[in-house]
């Protein structure tokens, strides 16, 4: 009997399913109008392989060749699918920038992934083409609405090019970290990271041809990417996707959708905490929410499941390993409340200083290795060699301990930890604590300088619309629950957090970030 061969690039996966259900659903355009209509638009697996062939007609006329970089600066749409997909498909690599980035990190970016070709949305031509004149090469810029529908779109009407399938070990994907400190670094992914985690986030989830998951999240961010649209290629499922986050429209357009999951960050989750619930037979299609990105407090968690019905398997990853790394299990009663799962598709450990392993329950820094971790970061060796051990783990920078059941619970970052009179102080602790206070909507701490101990405790806090809570209530809270030594010295009152385009908040700008807005 001969082995069953596995797909190894993106182009592998959609050949697959172009070959066993060409007429099936890949991508739905989502828009609901003012009245509660909902237009949909579609792109079936067959059309979506010609398409490729057409982008790859487009490319080539650019003067672009399979290996070259072309950067995107477009919102979602499946014009914007169209791109990545048919780039990626032909053997070229493709670099989504995040259109949260300023000025300066779009330069950054533009100049450092060595593009030789931008493609922007109208509403961005403009600011795109201020940076490119700012490069120190000539770098062409095409213009192209994300609407499929729209009369400048660029494909139209195309003659297909065929091209040779790429390798596995090709780069397919550059994306830029939203770093907290110093320039962003280009993440260098592969056809076969790609796929690997495409079919290993099919596996955890249990995910089929039935399935349709409700994608919300930007196509610049990996967890979208990745989890929204390359895992419908492995289970041959689906995506519907509206122009943006809505919480006011969140569950019409998945029910309208006859979606089976969402796959979105915590952030998206208080604010559909905040909103109206749907009725809950509405809602009975929906099998599971995945929450990644960022940490998910474990009150969040709870009160999501209560109110919907509908249960959150947390997850968690890194740009660097495509996403998710880590999930809970698809069976709810095997989950761990405020863990993050097992290693999914790797192998993980936790590691020491000395980068050795250490033993189920010790505190130390998470590691990595498997099939979907990165290659290194473009252009940067001292960073590549920095972010791996001797024997090929990948660093994640996060603090955590594993328990004997293999269950991974993340504690912070190590940058990120409060050392208050040499006592290491985990942030998220903090804010876990204050987020279970009824008045609290958000909090982060972090650490801010202190004569006597070197660090102390500083607290951002989001209150819910409608609660009233003061500095001496929250702080005789912290007490009873942290006590003295952990509760924050300062309490700022904020009506907002400063958040990575992930959804992260950035702990290490808070303190500069109260201080200018004082």
């Amino acid at each position: 009997m001969s082995e069953l061969v596995l797909p190894r690039t993106v182009r592998g996966l959609l050949d697959v399913q172009t070959i066993a259900r060409p007429d099936a659903v890949y991508a739905l355009a989502l828009d609901i109008g003012d009245g509660g209509e909902q237009a949909q638009r579609g792109i079936h697996f067959a059309t979506m392989a010609q398409y490729c062939a057409q982008v790859a007609t487009l490319l080539i006329g650019q003067g672009l060749q399979p290996g070259d970089t072309v950067s995107l600066v477009m919102p979602n749409g499946l014009n914007t699918l169209r791109l990545l997909m048919g780039a990626m498909h032909g053997g070229w690599c493709v670099n989504p920038v995040n259109l949260l980035s300023s000025h300066e990190q779009m330069c950054y970016v533009l100049d450092h992934s060595d593009c030789k070709l931008v493609i922007a949305s109208p509403e961005w031509a403009e600011r795109v083409q201020a940076v490119l004149t700012t490069l120190s090469r000539p770098v062409a810029l095409l213009v192209c609405s994300p609407d499929m529908d729209a009369d400048d779109s660029l494909l139209g009407a195309l003659p297909s090019t065929p091209t040779s399938a790429p390798a596995p070990e090709a780069m397919a994907l550059l994306m830029y970290t939203s770093g907290t400190t110093g320039v962003p670094k280009g993440v260098v992914l592969t056809q076969s990271n790609l796929a690997a985690n495409a079919m290993s986030i099919s596996a955890e989830h249990r995910l089929g041809a039935r399935d349709r998951v409700l994608a919300v999240l930007p196509l610049y961010h990996i967890n979208a990417f990745a989890v929204t649209m390359l895992a419908p290629l492995a289970h041959g499922g689906s995506l519907a996707m509206p122009p943006k986050f809505s919480a006011a429209r969140f569950w019409q357009q998945a029910v309208q959708a006859q979606c089976t999951w969402i796959n979105v960050v915590p952030t998206m989750i208080s604010y559909l905490l905040e909103g109206a619930a749907p009725e809950g037979e509405t809602v009975r299609n929906i099998r599971f929410c995945r929450s990644a990105s960022a940490a998910l407090p474990p009150a969040h968690l709870q009160a999501f499941e209560q109110r919907f019905g509908i249960g959150v398997i947390e997850t968690m990853g890194l740009t660097e390993t495509v996403a998710p790394s880590f999930s809970n299990p698809y069976a709810s009663e095997l989950r761990k409340l405020g863990s993050v799962g097992k290693a999914s598709g790797c192998d993980a450990c936790v590691i020491d200083v000395d980068l050795r392993q250490v033993p189920d329950g010790s505190t130390g820094e998470i590691a990595i290795r498997g099939p979907q971790v990165m290659q290194g970061y473009y252009k940067n060796p001292d960073a590549t060699r920095a972010s791996f051990t001797p024997d090929g783990w990948l660093r994640t920078g996060d603090l955590g301990h594993r328990d004997a059941d293999g269950f991974f619970f993340v504690t912070g970052r190590i940058k990120e930890l409060i050392i208050k009179g040499g006592e290491n102080i985990a942030p998220r602790e903090i804010d876990e604590v204050l987020l279970r206070h009824p008045s609290v909507l958000d909090a982060a701490a972090t650490g801010m300088p202190d004569a006597h101990y070197g660090q102390e405790i500083m607290v951002c806090i989001v209150l819910r619309e409608g609660y009233a809570a003061d500095e001496a209530v929250l702080r005789a809270f912290c007490t009873e629950h942290l006590g003295r030594y952990k509760t924050p010295k300062v309490f700022h009152f904020v009506r907002d957090l400063p958040r990575g385009p992930s959804g992260k908040v950035q702990r290490l700008k808070l303190l500069d970030w109260v201080t200018q807005a004082a």
